[in-house]
């Protein structure tokens, strides 16, 4: 018997393939329909800060810089009337009585301002976790990078003040010193750290004068990008480590195994495919380890992460200058180099 299971953040999941938060996990029916076909856990989509506090204070406040455009608050409050926070809190009850997988919610912010009180909510109605979505774009000239960081961990600090559930950071790679903060990161007590988190990415429409959305869904071979931290910190943190992005077949889910993580978090394979992809993962995955004589992921998880790999230093390469030189008479491996 091939054993697909798996530890994350102390919690123990059938396979290591978790739905990841997006317009899919909204909805009691399409959690049960991922469960079906094999998901091992599910992260709800996202609340947002500026959603809980604007439904907690009733109000929004002229001089909160949260709330700087019309636009903005225009679309929180519309965001808000659609997605109550009751209803988000209904959503993990209602999901925790009719499945048996791990739900972990999931909350995109930016402040430790007084949305961090809701925490308790949501551990309350039984979500298994929390999965905080952290990103801080670092455009403010008047903000040092020290001053965005400190920002991760005050956050962190208070919810861990109202929650005993685990709690998983989903981060960006926009630090100049990344592995240094992933590690300060894990030594506060989070259970987890999932690399990396996607955000809105705009584009300009030149025949509208508009600005618009690009790269929505990931492509496979944006794979490489989590792959290479995963490997590269997997072992040396002080929590589990999540991959996320580019991760649509299941030889992406074995990469990212063997790199050290986890779990992986899927969205964009299923959007493309439908729920009954995340079965072909499954059986891709048991196809693979009985070809290759492992009985169980724990068996190859991690050997090739950076400590253990033959050659480590190929996931430090950033030119292809010196990696492609001992295949110079392939055509494509000149383009590269030029």
């Amino acid at each position: 018997m091939i054993d697909l299971s798996t530890n994350y953040m102390g919690l123990h999941l059938k396979n290591p393939i978790i739905v990841g938060s997006s317009g899919l996990t909204d909805n009691v029916k399409n959690i049960v329909e991922a469960e079906k076909h094999g998901a091992a856990a599910i992260v709800l989509k996202s609340l947002f800060e500026e959603q809980i506090r604007l439904e907690m204070n009733r109000l929004v406040k002229p001089n909160d810089s949260s709330f700087s455009y019309t636009e903005a608050i225009d679309f929180i409050s519309d965001y808000a009337e659609k997605n109550s926070i009751n209803n988000y809190l209904k959503l993990i009850k209602d999901c925790k009585r009719q499945t048996t997988i791990p739900i972990i919610a999931s909350i995109n912010c930016t402040s430790n301002a007084e949305w961090v009180n809701f925490a308790k909510k949501i551990e309350e109605v039984g979500a298994d976790a929390i999965e905080l979505n952290i990103f801080l774009l670092p455009s403010d000239l008047n903000h040092s990078s020290e001053q965005n960081e400190e920002v991760y961990f005050e956050i962190i600090n208070e919810v861990k003040k109202q929650v005993k559930i685990p709690i998983a950071i989903k981060t960006s790679y926009y630090f100049s010193g990344l592995a240094k903060m992933m590690l300060k990161l894990s030594w506060t007590g989070i259970s987890g750290l999932v690399f990396f988190n996607r955000f809105f990415s705009p584009d300009i429409d030149i025949d509208n004068f508009k600005i618009t959305a690009t790269n929505v869904l990931s492509r496979p071979e944006e794979v490489s990008t989590s792959l290479r931290w995963v490997a590269i910190l997997s072992d040396r943190l002080f929590c589990d480590v999540a991959a996320s992005t580019g991760i649509h077949e299941g030889r992406d889910v074995i990469k990212q195994l063997l790199a050290g993580a986890k779990a992986t978090q899927i969205v964009s394979t299923i959007y493309k495919n439908g729920f009954p992809h995340i079965g072909k993962m499954l059986t891709d995955m048991e196809t693979w380890m009985q070809e290759k004589e492992f009985k169980s992921i724990e068996e190859f998880r991690g050997t090739m992460c950076y400590r253990k790999t033959q050659n480590p230093a190929a996931y430090l390469r950033v030119q292809f200058m010196k990696y492609f030189s001992d295949i110079e008479e392939d055509p494509e491996a000149n383009l590269l180099k030029d």
